[in-house]
């Protein structure tokens, strides 16, 4: 969410009525984040000013660890100077911290490609956009998900019920942490990420969203200790509740 709302935010800079705009001091301490979209909070240091140049040899973009040759445009300007900049501080200050982590296993090697693309500044802003866009819609729809044997036939569910809140068993990346609360697209899916952890025994399905719209679930190493929750509903696996009275 952070990643691609600081793309959309650099994607109007790269595109301002005012010209490409590039923010020379571009730190994590001038970004807040306000209702899921981050802004910027000091404009003091952005520029509409593009480097002049009289040759290729005057545009080199040096950075502590890398330097890309850009090219001098027929105006003597180095052409997208402010563009890259901007992109290339987002890789190094946010892309590289946030992006390998949260994602699912099979929409991780798009992101490596953004981070490797954008690391290596053969993304422009545009490019860097679709493809951020492309990877959400993905995760979104739940196209994502390969194909795999159903699982869900091998637990009982419960509508209307959820277990007592408690720490229990943790997760990566949780969004919580007393216990393995994940997002899904479906109970299907709950159902297979469940039968991958050795603790979980049930899982609860609630009307809780992530800013994708997709639903919550906690995953649990028992399901005892049930109460009612109109919207709520409890998986519990067959093997788990063989022998005991629902």
């Amino acid at each position: 969410q952070i990643c691609l709302s600081l793309v959309k935010l650099l994607f109007y800079l790269a595109h301002s009525p005012l010209g490409s705009i590039v923010l020379l001091d571009f730190q994590p301490r001038q970004f807040v984040m306000v209702d899921g979209n981050l802004k910027v909070t000091d404009m003091d240091d952005a520029s509409t000013e593009e480097q002049s140049c009289k040759e290729d040899n005057d545009c080199a973009l040096d950075f502590p660890t890398k330097s890309f040759p850009l090219k001098c445009s027929v105006v003597g300007k180095c052409e997208g100077i402010n563009e890259k900049k901007n992109l290339f501080n987002a890789y190094r200050y946010f892309f590289t911290y946030l992006l390998p982590h949260s994602a699912p296993p099979a929409l991780q090697p798009l992101l490596s490609d953004i981070l490797n693309a954008t690391g290596d500044l053969r993304y422009g802003i545009n490019e860097t956009l679709r493809a951020f866009e492309k990877v959400l819609h993905l995760y979104k729809s739940g196209l994502y998900l390969q194909k795999r044997p159903l699982l869900l036939k091998d637990y009982i569910s419960l509508k209307g019920f959820r277990t007592v809140e408690g720490e229990d068993y943790k997760c990566w990346p949780s969004y919580s942490h007393l216990g393995c609360l994940l997002s899904i697209h479906s109970a299907e899916e709950a159902a297979a990420i469940c039968n991958s952890q050795s603790q979980c025994q049930s899982f609860i399905v609630t009307q809780q969203r992530t800013w994708t719209g997709r639903p919550l679930a906690s995953f649990q190493s028992s399901w005892t200790d049930l109460i009612p929750d109109t919207n709520a509903v409890v998986y519990i696996k067959r093997s788990a509740s063989s022998g005991e009275r629902l």
